[in-house]
């Protein structure tokens, strides 16, 4: 437990590595390039490439026999019984949109179960941090406690999801009956919505077609807080995956039954 702890700390270095590079170039002008490859505008920025490749070197340099999971360079050592899964910009439209909600999301996985997560949002000066030792929201050096929120109704829910036009057809219907359902919805937060889930300020996150790095650290971070998160079908994710966080895990039968009805 003391070196999952020491490794909580670890995460937030690496948050750091990454906002190092990436801040200096937020607003500034950064280009970037389509790797969607006509399945719709995925766009990547050196920023992306930087901030992870400096991720990857602090974790070389610390712990040169834990593995990497990056979005940007691949796998290294991904059958360690530490590694690592980094997402260096999660939310690069918003990043080449000039807003300020994308995130840095670093999570370790400890002998295949996923044991920390730290959702950064470099742009606003805030990491959420979920582990063993709980979860915490840090600023300015100060480290505050955080906690899902009770929410039993799910007619008093704040929902949210990156983009309702991402869903394929199926899944669409499904969030259109739990956004009918629900009292709120905010879109286009990215990572940032599980982070407001994990500090009592939303309740619900439903997204599809995430890979590790996107769903790892938010993951962590909600169970940390108190909340639940699996798949859309109730399982542990995997792979390219979908996933539902709710703060009040009372919420989670009433949310699937809309999801996947």
């Amino acid at each position: 437990m003391t070196f999952l702890t020491d490794l909580e700390d670890f995460s937030l270095e690496l948050c750091g590595a990454a906002a190092r590079v990436a801040v200096p170039i937020f607003r500034a002008g950064c280009d970037h390039e389509d790797k969607g490859a006509g399945t719709g505008f995925d766009p990547v920025t050196q920023a992306d490439r930087d901030a992870e490749a400096a991720i990857r070197h602090l974790i070389a340099a610390r712990f040169p026999d834990h593995g990497v999971i990056g979005e940007e360079y691949g796998q290294d050592r991904p059958d360690a019984e530490f590694v690592w899964i980094l997402d260096p910009i999660d939310g690069t439209r918003a990043f080449i949109s000039g807003l300020p909600l994308w995130t840095t999301l670093v999570a370790l996985r400890h002998r295949g179960e996923i044991v920390i997560g730290t959702v950064a949002t470099p742009a606003l000066g805030e990491v959420f941090r979920g582990g063993p030792s709980g979860a915490v929201r840090l600023r300015d050096g100060t480290a505050e406690a955080i906690r899902c929120r009770p929410c039993p109704q799910l007619g008093d829910a704040t929902v949210s999801t990156t983009d309702p036009a991402l869903f394929d057809p199926p899944a669409r219907e499904g969030w259109d009956r739990l956004k009918a359902a629900t009292r709120l919805t905010r879109l286009g937060c990215d990572a940032y919505a599980y982070a407001m889930v994990a500090a009592g300020r939303m309740d619900i996150v439903a997204e599809t077609g995430l890979k590790p790095w996107d769903w790892a650290a938010p993951m962590a971070l909600v169970r940390a807080a108190g909340g639940q998160a699996w798949t859309w079908e109730g399982q542990e994710p995997s792979g390219e995956s979908s996933l539902l966080a709710v703060g009040d895990p009372s919420l989670v039968e009433s949310a699937r039954q809309l999801l996947m009805r």
